[in-house]
């Protein structure tokens, strides 16, 4: 008996937001996380320029829950270079201008742990924090980073930041020769406030091509970095190097945005240097909910 025709539909991700228990991703979520970010039908072009492509996908229910998709060409960076670049927490502090604050908490499996993320926000809206389970996956020639809220007892929201809910964020990264790859970008998040139209347009029309740029630029100049910088030490390809400690699941639990308070910034205008998008800028190098 001939097996059925596999579905040709795209399978999103799982919601891991709806279970009501903190888990690792398994292959499943890994699968479809990945066949989202390959899907072509339900998503808005909104940007193709110089290698840089974005689609928004709307949620009817809750605009503020929009889904962000940023492709980009990566020509003269190795797959496994753009993968290190987004796990090595040190150099990101020196290439994203956007961070405010960021550090691994906790191990949970050799490819998950606990991280927490502070960034700025286009002026004048609040700057934003999460705290994310993070887990990574390399599959053969690609690899696969993903993340969603969750909540650890020791983080709890501060008082200065706008604690944003990442309900899926993550990156796929495609090689397409020994010296070339793709990053797709997928990111749906809860900023916690009723986001002005013009923040939601800048995002997917230029901050996040802007920072997708950014992160290829330094991309390039992370192999002469690294090699000053503990050549040797990446815990994300050699689990036994981690320095992080152990925190068992039971300790986190999964971070509903309605248990969040919700800071309505509808009615905030555009600054005068953001429309000029001059003065200021370093702060808005990055799309809102790029985590």
């Amino acid at each position: 008996m001939e097996k059925p025709a596999a579905s040709t539909e795209p399978q999103g991700p799982r919601p891991v937001l709806g279970r009501e228990s903190v888990q690792v991703p398994d292959d499943q979520d890994f699968r479809s996380f990945r066949s989202e970010c390959e899907a072509e039908v339900g998503w808005n072009l909104t940007y193709s320029k110089a290698g840089v492509s974005v689609w928004v996908q709307a949620v009817e229910m809750d605009r503020t829950l929009h889904k962000i998709k940023c492709q980009m060409e990566c020509r003269d960076v190795p797959a496994e270079t753009l993968y290190d670049v987004l796990h090595d927490i040190e150099y990101r502090k020196k290439w994203d201008s956007n961070v405010i604050e960021t550090f691994d908490i906790a191990r949970l499996t050799v490819n998950a742990d606990v991280g927490y993320y502070s960034w700025r926000c286009p002026k004048p809206l609040k700057n934003r924090d999460v705290i994310t389970l993070r887990s990574w996956l390399p599959m053969g020639a690609d690899y696969i980073i993903m993340n969603y809220s969750v909540k650890h007892p020791k983080y709890p929201p501060r008082k200065d930041l706008v604690r944003a809910v990442s309900i899926q964020t993550g990156y796929l990264i495609q090689s397409t020769g020994p010296k070339s790859c793709v990053i797709t970008y997928l990111a749906q998040v809860d900023p916690k406030g009723s986001l002005p139209k013009w923040v939601v347009n800048k995002s997917s029309q230029f901050l996040a091509p802007k920072a997708m740029k950014k992160m290829y630029k330094a991309c390039l100049k992370y192999p002469e970095w690294k090699q000053k910088h503990l050549p040797h030490f990446k815990p994300w390809l050699h689990p036994e190097q981690s320095p992080l400690p152990s925190l068992a699941l039971s300790e986190l639990s999964v971070q509903h945005a309605d248990s969040l308070e919700n800071i309505d910034e509808s009615a905030v205008a555009e600054s005068r240097e953001e429309r000029m998008g001059g003065a200021g800028g370093e702060g808005s190098d990055d799309d809102t909910s790029l985590t």
